[in-house]
């Protein structure tokens, strides 16, 4: 009998602390790992040291200590999983291109690499030129240099297949955890109430739609606070300014969250989820909010529509958005309506299920 054998890079390590791909990396390793595959995940740790390995839940783990922080620790840590991934013939699952050029190595080395391709990177507002020109050519090189690529959303597919044949793209979205009950006490430390406020998770950037969703927030008194997640320093970010300065008193900043109990209370009993985001493919916090069964206001493009789907509401406008605000706030018919929807979405479309057995399938042909 064939040994199933995986290695798992591009995210900063399992158990997930940071985002979307880490959490996908611990549920898709663990899913694996009781299908009998045997699965090893780098991990970046901070400081000095020896490269180092240990167990954990079956999942084998290789820690790299990297000295430098942010983008450059990134790369770093980057170019020594490469390295090391490339002294055995095991085939790898890459999450994201941020530093494909490092992907030559396994096609020197003859190892298999499938790559989730993320959203349009380049694309983002935050970059700047030298920054969105590394996203740009990696993202080319990236699309070349993997045996297979997945698409998070079919726009993002369409837009791969102008330089690579569609034929070597598969369509793999995101998955969240469906929420049948939170803990509402989680609600007493922000002054909240279940079902009278709304929410905003995201990171504070302009193409996020932070400043046009407060902004129609602030029209009128609403009877309701916005609760807003996310690090702002308006000291130091001229964007972040504008959104403080924007905002009434009916908004609420209540900084970045990492406990993940907090956050799924926070969906689970919002009246509302504002989604701005504007650019990219399937993003993991739509996902989580219609796991939460969270109504979604979403802003009116084909990424959102496609992960959101018809039922839910779209904005293209601070007119617009305020509008459909309006409406969620009178009427419990509406919201309850929109939260069967969003359950319906989410079971329909992106169980963890659905998600990890079509990966599964996609990589033993890989084997």
């Amino acid at each position: 009998m064939t040994i199933k054998r995986i290695r798992i890079l591009g995210t900063r390590g399992i158990p997930a602390a940071h985002g979307g791909f880490e959490t996908f990396a611990e549920h898709f390793a663990v899913y694996l790992q009781q299908k009998g595959w045997q699965v090893t995940v780098y991990c970046q740790e901070e400081g000095k040291g020896d490269i180092f390995e240990d167990d954990w839940n079956g999942i084998h783990r290789i820690h790299i200590p990297v000295i430098q922080g942010g983008a450059k620790g990134t790369v770093v840590f980057d170019w020594k999983s490469t390295r090391h991934a490339a002294k055995r013939k095991i085939p790898v699952l890459t999450l994201g291109y941020n530093t494909a050029i490092f992907y030559a190595l396994y096609r020197l080395k003859g190892i298999k690499n499938v790559i989730n391709m993320d959203g349009v990177e380049w694309r983002r507002d935050k970059w700047n030129l030298i920054e969105r020109t590394w996203l740009y050519i990696n993202e080319k090189l990236g699309a070349w240099l993997g045996d297979h690529l997945v698409a998070d959303h079919p726009e993002i597919k369409k837009h791969l297949s102008n330089f690579v044949s569609p034929d070597k793209i598969t369509v793999i979205p995101y998955s969240a955890d469906i929420l049948e009950t939170a803990d509402i006490d989680k609600l007493t430390a922000f002054n909240l109430e279940k079902n009278k406020y709304a929410l905003i998770v995201a990171r504070p950037e302009q193409e996020n739609s932070i400043l046009e969703i407060v902004k129609a927030y602030s029209l009128k008194k609403r009877g309701m606070p916005l609760v807003i997640l996310g690090n702002y320093s308006p000291e130091s970010n001229p964007y972040h300014k504008k959104v403080i300065d924007a905002a009434c008193g009916e908004v609420k900043f209540i900084g970045a969250i990492y406990d993940k109990t907090i956050v799924q209370s926070l969906r689970f009993f919002a009246r509302l989820y504002f989604h701005g985001h504007t650019v990219g493919g399937t993003n993991p916090s739509l996902v989580e909010a219609l796991g939460a069964g969270t109504p979604v206001l979403a802003h009116d493009n084909k990424f959102n529509r496609w992960v959101a789907g018809p039922k839910s509401l779209f904005f293209k406008t601070e007119e617009d958005c305020a509008e459909l605000l309006e409406k969620v706030i009178a009427s419990d018919e509406l919201v309850n309506e929109l939260r069967i929807h969003s359950r319906t979405q989410i079971r329909n479309n992106f169980t963890w299920g659905k998600i990890h057995s079509a990966y599964e399938e996609l990589l033993l042909r890989f084997q």
